[in-house]
């Protein structure tokens, strides 16, 4: 996949496995996994697995998560983007489009999630034409919640995960079709 999406301060490209190491340090922090099942990586296989996995997934849907970059100093921050989520059901839907982010710690509370966010959500619907964007966040994850809210998207309901946990549904739809 040879997509590059720029904004004012990122780079979004596709993920790559020299990503690894940067990743690995994001997804081994209990702090960023607080709203993600609270699972951080404990080897640099998991994220190995992960980042093959979201390469398949840019031969077989053309669009996943990128690794997300800062410009000025060529820093992975994280992962944001879309993804064609058909590999498991959540809150009642498969086959949907999802746009999601994770930003190291380090990177929080500087605005990089919602330029990211800005970007994709225009990307998405205006280049890929997607007629309806969901995401789905951790019912306590404020910041997350936040952004979402801020780029426009909308609050469809909150739901239950099989573990009891309530989570969020959100949903934009492309007004420019």
């Amino acid at each position: 996949m040879n997509l590059i999406i720029e904004t004012n301060r990122l780079i979004l490209r596709p993920l790559e496995l020299s990503d690894a190491e940067e990743m690995f340090a994001m997804d081994k922090n209990p702090e960023v996994h607080k709203y993600l099942w609270q699972t951080p990586a404990q080897h640099i296989d998991e994220v190995i697995k992960v980042i093959d996995y979201v390469r398949t997934q840019y031969d077989k849907n053309n669009i996943g998560r990128f690794a997300t970059i800062v410009k000025e100093t060529n820093e992975f921050i994280g992962w944001t983007g879309i993804k064609f989520v058909d590999d498991h059901v959540e809150n009642g839907n498969t086959n949907f489009y999802d746009y999601g982010y994770r930003l190291n710690e380090n990177f929080w509370n500087k605005g990089y999630a919602t330029e990211a966010s800005k970007a994709w959500l225009d990307y998405g619907f205006n280049q890929m034409k997607i007629d309806k964007m969901n995401a789905y966040t951790h019912s306590e994850n404020g910041a997350s919640n936040h952004i979402l809210e801020k780029v426009g998207m909308k609050l469809m309901e909150n739901y239950p995960d099989k573990d009891g946990v309530i989570w969020k549904w959100w949903q934009m739809e492309n007004n420019r079709l």
